[in-house]
């Protein structure tokens, strides 16, 4: 997103990124990573096995990234990533490493374990401007609060 499209923005009106979480975790749990990712404003879907998560990015191909698990018990950490890769080439894709699972040669981006802050730090770097944003729109929204 340009500067130019970022100044059409008001407190209004937010342009907030959203990423696939595919969480190995049922349905019924919820999911470490998803509230992560939300407390940084940022939009979340969250599939619940590698055949959902293609079929999820085949119905919303703008989504701004994936992060899984390399754990993924119902397919390969890569053949995963290949196949949605082939659903959208430029979607970066996230890889959590497990003790189970096995490091992917296909990930734009790897972590060695699931640690929160540099999961956030990583996916604010992938949506730079989109941060700023939100950040600003947060400073707006607390000076707004405590004028009162």
């Amino acid at each position: 997103m340009t500067k130019r499209q970022l100044a059409k923005f008001d407190n209004k009106r937010m342009y907030r990124p959203c990423f696939l979480v595919v969480d190995r975790e049922s349905s019924s749990a919820i999911s470490t990573r998803k509230l992560i990712i939300e407390t940084a404003k940022f939009n979340v879907i969250t599939a619940y096995s590698s055949t959902e998560a293609i079929d999820t990015l085949k119905r919303f191909p703008a989504l701004d990234g994936v992060v899984t698990d390399s754990g993924m018990t119902d397919m390969e950490c890569d053949t995963l990533i290949a196949s949605l890769k082939a659903v959208r080439k430029e979607i970066p894709v996230v890889v959590i490493c497990t003790p189970r699972g096995t490091p992917s040669k296909l990930a734009d981006h790897s972590l060695e374990t699931f640690d929160p802050k540099k999961l956030l730090d990583l996916l604010q770097k992938l949506q730079p401007e989109a941060t700023a944003h939100i950040e600003r729109r947060n400073e707006d929204l607390e000076e707004g609060y405590f004028k009162r």
